[in-house]
């Protein structure tokens, strides 16, 4: 199908379908085309196969022809082209169009053109260059030779050919990055009397994928030159901002390519020398910090008790010591208490003061209380997602959340408890399986986002003394599914007796590392003590153990 009357009106976009930054075209008749990925859009329809270009007439060709063979050197000076190297690679400048040629075989006149418009940058074609050599190939000749450099677009090669004062073999690909693997096919004899192949391909991900495309023909010999999109993204932004200097030195630097997932000793040394990510915060407690270091981004942190044995007091006092000790915003979904709950209890923190008890001397309406409201909640450090008794949610849903605090809301530590409650209302037939999808899921998200995710795991009862009864915890009576010790970063056990006729025992939390990817290190971290006029958790250390462990 052929579109010969519409216009271009906005050229030069973004493209959504293939990331490119700058491929895609918007038309008078409402369709769009990207000249990267191939994919037009009209209405609700896609086709990939469409051809938007004008090819013109026999007649138009043979006078394009004419006006080609008689024409006189010209530079672009908008793209900071000399017009020695325009007419080097045979360009047509008009006022208003360039025409870049292409040749099949050993011909010397084109057998059609691709041409720019200068004033609003859209793209047609000219007679039929399909089945043609790639752009600059004829100037070259097939004879065997050392290097050749192989860009996306015409006006790459020309400028990478400028700022190497013609000391290499430049040429470019007929249709941008996603036509790569089928343009080094076609012009396999050629670049394969190369020893060397360089590709300058754009610093986007489609220019890295047309490498990958390019590298099924020939990974043997390629090589890459890695562009800084911060100076760049193409050759010819970086002759139009005089970088000439910084893109020879690219060019000798270009390093062999390797597969992904495989790193070539320079990559790794890059790798090697990278500042580590700052940490995004500590605990509240020294010797759970002694232990872990921390938390940075990108890590998910599995917390996992018993029922009833007060981890989500243990969350609340994380997230009050992280607001009084970094500037992070910290995002918090707790789906088994309503949000008055939840926010009545990071005020009780703040307070020093259970205030959802009915024995609380801070009353609802008191100055005291808004006070502790504008400290706790008051410059949106701390944002609580509403999900309480969520029984129904779906796993799509909850990640949906996490994500939606991390990219619109910009939290860069999320809590949520817990994973759990998905599994319960029965909506999914096997738990492990749900518990999987999750986990994989909230693992992925981190690394996407950079987030410290705190997750919240219920246990299974153990044989004998449960949990609630101080069972000591470990990794495999995590509920459900292995892949939540598998993808956490760490995995924090709670121990508590809560039945214990001692008052102290009954109110002491005793941590347990059970997984240390950081450190390795594990065992037990230490011991809170909780109060119960405060509702606070302290730092406790039994007589009995005083000076026994550097963790304590």
């Amino acid at each position: 199908m052929e579109h010969t009357e519409s216009q271009v009106v906005s050229s030069k976009q973004p493209c959504d379908d293939c990331g490119s930054s700058d491929a895609k075209a918007y038309y008078d008749d409402g369709h769009t085309y990207c000249y990267s990925c191939t994919t037009h859009h009209r209405g609700n329809t896609m086709n990939t196969e469409v051809t938007l270009m004008p090819r013109g007439t026999e007649v138009e060709l043979e006078n394009m022809k004419q006006r080609w063979m008689n024409a006189k050197p010209a530079s672009i000076p908008d793209r900071s082209l000399k017009s020695g190297t325009v007419a080097h690679y045979g360009v047509l400048v008009t006022d208003t169009k360039h025409y870049y040629p292409y040749f099949k075989d050993c011909e010397s006149v084109p057998c059609g053109f691709k041409i720019r418009t200068v004033e609003n940058k859209g793209f047609a074609v000219l007679g039929d260059i399909k089945g043609t050599g790639l752009f600059g190939q004829q100037k070259f000749g097939n004879a065997r030779r050392k290097t050749v450099i192989v860009t996306e677009g015409e006006v790459d090669a020309m400028a990478a050919y400028q700022m190497l004062e013609g000391k290499f073999h430049v040429v470019s690909i007929r249709g941008g990055a996603a036509h790569a693997g089928q343009n080094f096919k076609e012009a396999y004899d050629y670049l394969d009397g190369y020893e060397e192949i360089i590709l300058c391909f754009d610093a986007d991900d489609a220019g890295k994928a047309g490498i990958e495309k390019a590298a099924e023909v020939f990974a043997g010999k390629l090589k890459v030159i890695k562009l800084d999109p911060r100076l760049g993204k193409d050759a010819a932004d970086y002759l139009t901002a005089g970088r000439t200097k910084e893109f020879v030195d690219a060019t000798w630097s270009a390093s062999p390519y390797t597969p992904k997932g495989v790193l070539s000793s320079a990559d790794l040394w890059e790798i090697l020398n990278q500042d580590e990510p700052d940490s995004l915060g500590d605990y509240p407690w020294a010797p759970l910090n002694r232990m872990t270091y921390g938390f940075r981004p990108t890590e998910l942190i599995t917390v996992t008790a018993g029922s009833g044995l007060g981890k989500s007091s243990i969350l609340r006092e994380i997230v009050m010591h992280l607001k009084q000790t970094t500037s992070n915003r910290i995002g918090c979904l707790f789906m088994e208490e309503s949000v008055k709950r939840t926010a009545e209890g990071f005020m009780s923190v703040d307070l020093s003061q259970p205030i959802h008890l009915p024995t609380s001397t801070v009353k609802k309406g008191s100055e005291e209380y808004a006070d502790s409201f504008q400290r706790t909640f008051g410059d949106d450090q701390i944002m609580i997602m509403d999900a309480s008794f969520d029984t129904g949610a779906t796993v799509d849903q909850v990640v949906s959340r996490v994500r939606y605090m991390a990219k619109a809301l910009d939290c860069k530590i999320i809590i949520l408890d817990h994973i759990s409650i998905l599994v319960s209302g029965g909506q999914y037939g096997d738990e492990r399986k749900a518990l999987d999808e999750i986990m994989t899921k909230l693992r992925t998200l981190t690394q996407d986002t950079g987030i410290v995710l705190f997750a919240v795991s219920h246990l299974k009862r153990p044989d004998g003394k449960g949990h609630e009864d101080g069972a000591v915890t470990s990794v495999s009576q995590l509920r459900g599914s292995a892949s939540i010790a598998q993808l956490s970063d760490f995995v924090i056990g709670l121990e508590r007796n809560g039945q214990s006729d001692d008052a102290t025992e009954r109110n002491t939390t005793h941590i347990r590392v059970l997984k240390n990817r950081f450190s390795g290190i594990t065992g037990p971290a230490g011991h809170l003590l909780y109060h119960n006029d405060t509702g606070r958790l302290t730092e406790y250390v039994p007589i009995e153990e005083e000076g026994d462990s550097e963790y304590l």
